[in-house]
């Protein structure tokens, strides 16, 4: 299982928690299990055409990643949403 960390107001959305571990071989895998498991998730991360949207900074173990990003177990995956302000 990967580790998938969610930051910020998603975290919320994630049951209150940072850390999930899910099953997936891909990132787009990763995500769509925790839109099962937490299903006010859905719409914030990916949109409706499957991709990761544009303020969501996903990495895989320190490095940027996207939605065919292969993952294996024991990989560490955060979720950032972009911090706008000025």
């Amino acid at each position: 299982m990967a580790v998938v960390c969610v930051r910020g107001p998603l975290r919320k959305l994630a049951g209150g928690r940072a850390e999930h571990e899910l099953e997936g071989q891909t990132v787009l895998e990763l995500l769509r299990a925790l839109e099962v498991c937490h299903p006010d998730t859905s719409g914030w991360i990916l949109d409706e055409r499957g991709v990761i949207r544009r303020h969501i900074n996903v990495f895989v173990n320190g490095e940027r990643g996207g939605e065919a990003t292969e993952v294996r177990s024991g990989d560490r995956i955060e979720v950032l949403p972009a911090i706008t302000g000025g």
